[in-house]
């Protein structure tokens, strides 16, 4: 066990190094380039300057919104595998993001965010997700056992029904608020209110902390709930907590950021190849992981055609797809091991 302990503690070690790397790469590259060395007298100096703006008011709120966005996508992602024993479940599979998506375009078309504000938009996300949570639930649940299979079916039903509805409104709605929907659609962390970004980040980090209370629920699901029961586990109770926090991390992204795909699919099966299948560190070094993947995808859409800038789940998608037929080739992904 102190073995263990240890392997645990140093790759714990190792992630976050990668993320304070990929961080400070972050803040340095871009349109306008700023070495270390500068940001750091920046820092001390504190003087409000052109480079202090780029650092302060641009890079670091989507460095701190990809962490808390791409921690909450892969722990999402990490709960919904293990509660549904199922490697190609991820968070956008049980139209969360669908409800979230159609909530957000219902805004746009209806003008709503210039007569409430910027702020009714992930609001309205958010309540769209929140509706599809609760339909989802409701339709599973049958007389207090919530049936994992016809969860899973109902929410892929819904979101194509979703994904129906989305295309509708695009086909009806006028060419500003069509760029509008596409470009919220395909996600950007580009998002300058603090208190957002605050509520976001508290959020992701109490549902990290709040998931290591069913740690070993977790394990015990992953075994099957006959084996699950036998061992103590309150199934019944776990299951509809665990999606519960799933469904909720899942909607507070998707109405902050839009749907940025891959996060939660591709991170949760690349940590299990390398830290194993226990959940005491399979959720943080998914956090983490999902943190770094998110923040280096969204450095290299805002640079890679610099200065244009690309939707940030454009670039989760390639690179997360290519990591997923990577290790569709490895036998221990396959078998979930």
């Amino acid at each position: 066990m102190r073995n263990k302990l240890i392997y645990w503690l140093i790759w714990i070690f190792v992630l976050v190094i990668i993320l304070l790397c990929v961080s400070i790469f972050s803040l340095c590259v871009g349109s306008a380039s700023i070495s270390f060395k500068k940001i750091f007298s920046l820092i001390l100096e504190g003087k409000y300057t052109t480079e202090y703006a780029i650092i302060f008011n641009i890079r670091l709120p989507r460095i701190i919104l990809g962490f808390a966005i791409g921690g909450a996508l892969s722990l999402a992602g990490v709960i919904l595998q293990g509660m549904f024993r199922n490697p190609l479940v991820e968070p956008y599979t049980l139209g969360i993001s669908g409800g979230a998506a159609l909530g957000v375009c219902l805004n746009i078309i209806l003008k709503l965010n210039s007569i409430i504000g910027i702020l009714s938009i992930p609001f309205s996300g958010f309540l769209g997700a929140i509706l599809v949570i609760i339909l989802v639930y409701f339709l599973s649940l049958r007389k207090g056992v919530l049936r994992i299979q016809g969860l899973l079916l109902i929410g892929v039903m819904i979101s194509f029904i979703a994904s129906s509805l989305i295309m509708l409104l695009m086909a009806i709605s006028e060419i500003e608020d069509f760029h509008g929907i596409i470009f919220w659609i395909m996600g950007s962390l580009e998002e300058p209110n603090w208190i957002l970004i605050k509520l976001v980040l508290s959020l992701s980090i109490l549902g990290l902390v709040t998931s290591y209370f069913f740690c070993f629920d977790l394990n015990a699901l992953s075994l099957g709930e006959e084996e699950a029961l036998h061992l103590g586990i309150n199934v019944e109770r776990t299951k509809k907590f665990l999606f519960l926090l799933a469904s909720l991390l899942t909607g507070f992204s998707v109405s902050v950021a839009g749907i940025i795909g891959f996060v939660g699919l591709v991170v949760p099966h690349f940590m299990r190849m390398f830290v194993g299948q226990d959940h005491r560190i399979l959720l943080i070094s998914s956090f983490l992981g999902g943190a770094s993947f998110l923040i280096l995808s969204d450095t290299i859409a805002r640079t890679i055609i610099s200065p244009l800038e690309l939707p940030v789940g454009v670039i989760t998608g390639i690179i997360g797809g290519s990591i997923f037929i990577y290790a569709l080739t490895k036998k221990d992904f396959i078998l979930g091991r």
